[in-house]
C-alpha cells in the first residue's frame, strides 16, 4: 500500500479493486471493480474464475485438465496440454505444440510451426498445416482434390486418398489402385488378373481340316470383355516347337479359353508345359 500511503483517501480509493458483495469472495460468481464501481472484464468467486474480455497468454500455458473454447483462440507461445482439449471455432498457433493427450479440432486449424503428437490421438476436420511431425497419430481419410507440393511419407498402415495432383508419383511398396487412368482422358484399366495352369501334351495334326487342340483352364478373377493374353512355357525354339499360334479368351467368368494352331507346318506332340495368362478390364 505504499503507493497509496501519500495520497488522500478521497482522491485515492479508485485506484482499488473489489468485489461488488459486501462479504468479499465467497462461492458466487462476482464482476471485479474499482473503487468507483467500474466492471472489469474479470469475474471471481471461490469456484472459479472468468473472463468476459480477451484473454492473452504471453507466456507458456500449460492446462492440468480440459480446455474446452467456444470462440477463437490465439497463441503466441507454446501450448501444452495434459489433459483433452476441444475448440469449437479455429486454433492458430505461431509457437510449438506438444500434445499428451488428445486434441480434438472441429473448426479451421492453422499451424505455421510443427506439430508433435509423441501420445495420444490427434483429430483434425479441417487443416492447414505449413510444417508437422507427427511421431504417432491417426491420420484422417482424405476424400477431396489433395496436393503434396513435396512429399507424402506414410510408413505403416493404409491411406485413401481421393485425387492426387502429382507430376511424379514414387513408391518402393505396395500400392492397391482401385481405378487407373492412362494419360490424360483414359483409357481407365479397373482390373487385372493373373494366374497359371497346367498344359498336358497334346497332338495336333497336320494338313488337315481342324489343325487344333482347345481346352479351359481357370484363371480368377477374369469375366467376359477382358482383354487375355499369355505364353505357354513349352512353345518356343528352344522346346523345338515352332509355327504354332496362341489364342486366349474369357469363356465365362474365372474361365479362359485357349486355342493352339500348327498352321500346317509341323506335325507332332505338342510338349506339357505351364499357361502363364493375364486378364485385364478396360473402360472409357
Amino acid at each position: 500500500m505504499a503507493t497509496l500511503g501519500t495520497q488522500n483517501i478521497s482522491t485515492s480509493y479508485v485506484q482499488l479493486i473489489k468485489t461488488i458483495g459486501l462479504t468479499g469472495i465467497d462461492g458466487t460468481i462476482q464482476t471485479i471493480t474499482d473503487g468507483n464501481n467500474v466492471s472489469s472484464a474479470l469475474q471471481l468467486s471461490t469456484a472459479g474464475i472468468n473472463s468476459t474480455g480477451t484473454l492473452n497468454s504471453v507466456g507458456a500455458t500449460t492446462l492440468a485438465s480440459s480446455l474446452a473454447v467456444a470462440g477463437a483462440t490465439t497463441l503466441s507461445s507454446s501450448l501444452g496440454v495434459t489433459g483433452a482439449v476441444t475448440l469449437s471455432s479455429s486454433l492458430g498457433v505461431t509457437g510449438a505444440v506438444t500434445l499428451s493427450s488428445s486434441l480434438g479440432v472441429t473448426g479451421i486449424a492453422t499451424f505455421s510451426t510443427s506439430i508433435n503428437a509423441s501420445s495420444g490421438t490427434a483429430t483434425i476436420g479441417t487443416a492447414t498445416i505449413s510444417t508437422a511431425t507427427i511421431s504417432t497419430a491417426t491420420i484422417p481419410t482424405i476424400n477431396g482434390v489433395t496436393t503434396f507440393a513435396t512429399g507424402f511419407t506414410s510408413s505403416t498402415g493404409t491411406n485413401t486418398l481421393g485425387t492426387i495432383a502429382s507430376t511424379t508419383i514414387s513408391n518402393t511398396g505396395l500400392v492397391t489402385v482401385g481405378t487407373l487412368e492412362i494419360g490424360a482422358t483414359g483409357p481407365n484399366i479397373t482390373k487385372v488378373s493373373f494366374g497359371t495352369a497346367a498344359f498336358t501334351s497334346a497332338t495336333v495334326a497336320a494338313h488337315n481340316g481342324v489343325d487344333a487342340t482347345t481346352g479351359t483352364f481357370t484363371l480368377t478373377g477374369a469375366a467376359l470383355g477382358d482383354i487375355v493374353f499369355g505364353s505357354l512355357n513349352s512353345l518356343g525354339s528352344s522346346t523345338g516347337t515352332v509355327n504354332i499360334g496362341l489364342s486366349l479368351y474369357p469363356q465365362t467368368a474365372d474361365v479362359v479359353r485357349y486355342s493352339i494352331q500348327n498352321q500346317g507346318a509341323t506335325a507332332g506332340t505338342i510338349p506339357a508345359g505351364i499357361f502363364f495368362a493375364t486378364a485385364m478390364r478396360f473402360t472409357t
